[in-house]
């Protein structure tokens, strides 16, 4: 299905006339809402840790926008996941760019002093949200495409239904991060984690693991990656936070 095509958008609106009478249609939406939920617990945490830094006003509309995107984007791209999933060195790419939204999210950031730095700083929030779903759904999707059986109406209503859960699972959590600062360092080494094995299932990298290691040390070496990644966020993130704050202190001297 064409998601540009409008005929496709009417068909699509008969089939769910004629598949929505069926209990077992209803049965469907709510297993996509079940696998969505239990599959956005890093997603939650991401949305929480880019809009904590948003003034109080803007917080609800970074949390609803980002999480409304994310879950578009995903309903779009769960079409065409096998294929990406399949092409060498994007997940390289993709688990670079979570590491240093990873970092970013660590260093706070300076104060709005008007309502145009809030605005940018709520789509800039939005942005971060976005991209990172989209690197750390790759796998996601696929289970939530198989339970659509290529159903576009059960995919867009179960992703539907699925934005206030993990909208209100982004406002507990980032309750908790405002209680408890340690765990937004917690968050960080987590987002590290997934990046480092995002990056170490990449196709290519795979392939090479097997050849030069053996089939059997690629699970070894997946956590492995996964710790150095959780690790280099940390300190990276450490390091900034401590260069900003010399920067700052300068500044004040002066």
């Amino acid at each position: 299905m064409s998601l540009f095509d409008p005929a496709a958008w009417s068909l699509m609106a008969q089939h769910f006339m004629v598949e929505s009478q069926s209990p077992t249609y209803w049965l469907a939406v709510l297993q996509i809402i079940w696998i969505n939920i239990l599959l956005s617990g890093d997603n939650a945490l991401v949305i929480a840790m880019a809009c904590r830094g948003l003034p109080a006003t803007k917080r609800m509309w970074g949390m609803v926008l980002g999480a409304a995107v994310a879950v578009i984007l995903r309903i779009i791209f769960t079409g065409i996941v096998a294929t990406l999933m399949l092409l060498p060195y994007l997940k390289i790419v993709g688990g670079l760019a979570l590491l240093f939204i990873a970092v970013k999210m660590l260093v706070p950031e300076d104060p709005d002093e008007n309502e145009v730095e809030a605005v940018e700083h709520l789509w800039r929030a939005v942005w971060i949200v976005t991209v990172a779903d989209i690197i750390m759904s790759l796998d996601n999707v696929i289970a939530i495409a198989a339970a659509a059986k290529g159903s576009m109406s059960l995919l867009i209503i179960g992703l539907g239904i699925s934005i206030p859960l993990i909208v209100a699972g982004a406002a507990l959590i980032m309750t908790a991060l405002d209680k408890f600062p340690i765990l937004i360092w917690a968050g960080g080494a987590l987002l590290g984690w997934v990046a480092g094995e995002v990056i170490a299932t990449d196709p290519a990298l795979d392939s090479f693991i097997a050849a030069r290691f053996g089939a059997d040390s690629i699970h070894t070496i997946e956590k492995v990656c996964a710790v150095v990644g959780a690790l280099f966020v940390v300190a990276a993130g450490w390091a900034w936070r401590r260069s900003k704050a010399n920067a700052k202190a300068k500044a004040h001297a002066v």
